[in-house]
């Protein structure tokens, strides 16, 4: 049996990924956008998003607008390489073929 990745199977961090799976690589979202995009609480935001990047599939930008500061997110090559298995594991244990 095709074993998921328990990294990115918890129900929060799949939307996370998925959602960051869907911009163009090269591209980012802004923290805010994205908890917001998620209906997601910034502190349970954050706690998914460091175990992602513990993982090494998301990265995280921080710099500042003017004074303000701003964190920017990506899905690293490697997270897209992690959430193309994921799906293709998904697929094979719901009996469908990637």
């Amino acid at each position: 049996m095709t074993e998921l990745d328990p990294v990115i199977h918890a129900a929060a961090r799949l939307r996370i990924t998925a959602s960051l799976a869907a911009i163009p690589v090269g591209d980012r979202i802004a923290f805010p956008r994205l908890q917001e995009l998620l209906d997601m609480t910034a502190g349970n935001l954050s706690t998914h998003l460091r175990k992602l990047e513990d993982a090494e599939y998301v990265t995280v930008t921080k710099t500042h607008q003017g004074r303000s500061p701003a964190t920017y997110l990506e899905l690293s090559k490697r997270g897209r390489r992690a959430f193309e298995d994921y799906m293709d594991a998904l697929r094979s244990v719901l009996g469908e073929t990637p």
